[in-house]
């Protein structure tokens, strides 16, 4: 039997989590995971903006773990399931550290707070970095009324600081400078 992409349970405004606990699709645990999800549809189309293997590499297993935090977001907390997802580990997050660490060694320090932009890939990997603050948000705002892994927040806070290092290191092997912000003086 194939699987149906509609189902029609949710024209009512309402979906189910894992567990089978049916909520409203305002839910903030839906818009916790939903802005995952975006997020992790962005990564994707910054994965296909890039020329860099080794970027591209890691954007992927990016969107792997972006996958299990969607799951373990989508899962009713108060309810066992008999769905195994696997969880995000300490590594996940030194792994996003090594690589900022590696990425900065080729970068000239920051001096100025810089502007998104320069070139399209650039532009795209500063937009998937504000998706992922949101979606951290989202998840800060959930842990306050919910249980959230505090592993999603912790990764999701270095994921965007990767990001941002992802498009600065970028600019730098497509040889586009920073832009950085200058602010208007006083009475201009």
């Amino acid at each position: 039997m194939a699987f149906r992409i509609y189902t029609k349970t949710g024209d009512q405004g309402k979906t189910s989590l894992i567990g089978g606990t049916k909520v409203s699709k305002a839910d903030l645990r839906i818009e916790s995971y939903g802005t995952v999800d975006e997020l992790n549809s962005y990564i994707g189309l910054c994965k296909d903006l890039l020329q860099d293997d080794i970027s591209i590499t890691i954007l992927q297993e990016v969107q792997d773990r972006l996958f299990t935090i969607g799951a373990e977001l989508a899962c009713d907390p108060d309810k066992a399931t008999k769905v195994s997802i696997p969880g995000l580990h300490e590594s996940d997050i030194v792994f996003l550290e090594k690589e900022i660490d590696r990425m900065e060694l080729k970068l000239e320090p920051l001096k100025a707070f810089i502007l998104p932009g320069g070139h399209l890939t650039l532009s795209h990997l500063h937009i998937a970095r504000t998706v992922c603050r949101r979606a951290e948000r989202c998840c800060v705002r959930l842990a306050h009324e919910s249980i959230v892994d505090p592993f999603i927040i912790k990764y999701l806070n270095r994921l965007s600081d990767y990001l941002f290092v992802l498009a600065r290191y970028s600019g730098h092997l497509m040889n586009v400078a920073d832009i950085p912000w200058k602010p208007r003086t006083k009475g201009h």
